[in-house]
């Protein structure tokens, strides 16, 4: 009974998933105007081996060829899913492998990507692909911890101090990164030319505009990546081990930052030298690192001792 159950959640979740990126794209392709565009566009690169989008129509088979491929993708990755969280309720430390699962499943997403023609990759427009592709993690790991709420509440206790540090972690560490640019940008003597650049490399936008943009998307960024941390550094708190996932979610960031990079527009890394980019992330990883411990003086005690033992 509690290997259907697992399976049976398993495949809600990826249904779940699946259908989010569907809808999500769905309502993407009507409003510029091509019903069914990405479907039939991935359809035709994944079966017909299509590598440019100049005259491809949305056709019927590579259409209901990819949503068939896709939502099994899906289904694979929550039956794991599922499968994890239901061990975590058994074993809590297990829940380290959910998250390092959900971390490959983006990594994942990321090769898959760079192995897209530049050409195909432009016509699907690679931000409403990333948004796609988040949107259904959410949705899954949303569904799952309903499914198992004793599971977090155990681990992190209240959620809405948990959100709060979240969001000031992430708030904190936007302007870490904002300030550091800010300071190299007028020291050069062009002020604001970073978010400039990162603008235009991302959402093809300049001036105003585009720098109030990305500055936004920059901050949102960083709060939910606040807010996942918060959730690691409350659940060690409880789980010591947890503090190793943290140490995961960190580096990941990092290569999920230079991966969009790369994939969005290389050219950026010309413009805005990859030392000040690695330089501003450790700052702001510090500065996010330094606000949770303050608020978990006793986990970071036993972290420093823990440290000293080994020494």
């Amino acid at each position: 009974m509690a290997q259907r159950s697992v399976l049976r959640e398993g495949i809600v979740a990826g249904v779940i998933g699946a259908a989010v990126v569907a809808v999500w794209f769905l309502a993407f392709d009507i409003a510029r105007g091509k019903p069914f565009f990405t479907p039939g566009l991935l359809g035709a690169f994944v079966f017909q081996g299509v590598t440019s989008p100049v005259r491809v129509e949305p056709a019927l088979g590579p259409i209901v060829g990819y949503t068939i491929l896709h939502g099994l993708a899906f289904i694979a990755f929550g039956v794991i899913a599922a499968s994890i969280m239901a061990a975590s309720e058994q074993e809590p430390n297990l829940f380290i492998a959910f998250v390092i699962l959900f971390a490959c499943f983006e990594a994942a997403f990321f090769a898959l990507i760079g192995a897209v023609s530049q050409s195909v990759l432009g016509a699907l427009v690679w931000w409403a692909v990333l948004i796609g592709n988040l949107l259904a993690s959410v949705a899954m790991i949303g569904y799952l911890l309903r499914a198992h709420s004793a599971l977090p509440l155990g681990l992190i206790g209240s959620w809405a101090g948990v959100l709060r540090e979240g969001v000031v972690a992430g708030l904190i560490g936007a302007a870490v990164v904002a300030v550091w640019f800010l300071a190299l940008d007028l020291i050069r003597g062009e002020p604001l030319r970073t978010p400039a650049v990162l603008a235009s490399g991302f959402f093809r936008l300049s001036g105003g505009e585009g720098i109030l943009l990305y500055t936004a998307a920059h901050g949102l960024a960083f709060i939910v990546f606040g807010i996942v941390g918060a959730v690691l550094i409350a659940g060690a708190e409880s789980q010591p081990l947890f503090a190793f996932a943290v140490v995961i979610l960190f580096t990941a960031f990092e290569i999920f930052f230079f991966g969009a990079t790369l994939i969005a527009a290389k050219w950026v890394l010309d413009e805005v030298a990859g030392w000040a980019i690695f330089v501003g992330n450790i700052l702001a990883a510090a500065a996010m690192l330094a606000y949770y411990l303050k608020g978990h003086r006793r986990l970071a005690r036993r972290l420093t001792e823990a440290w000293a033992e080994e020494d």
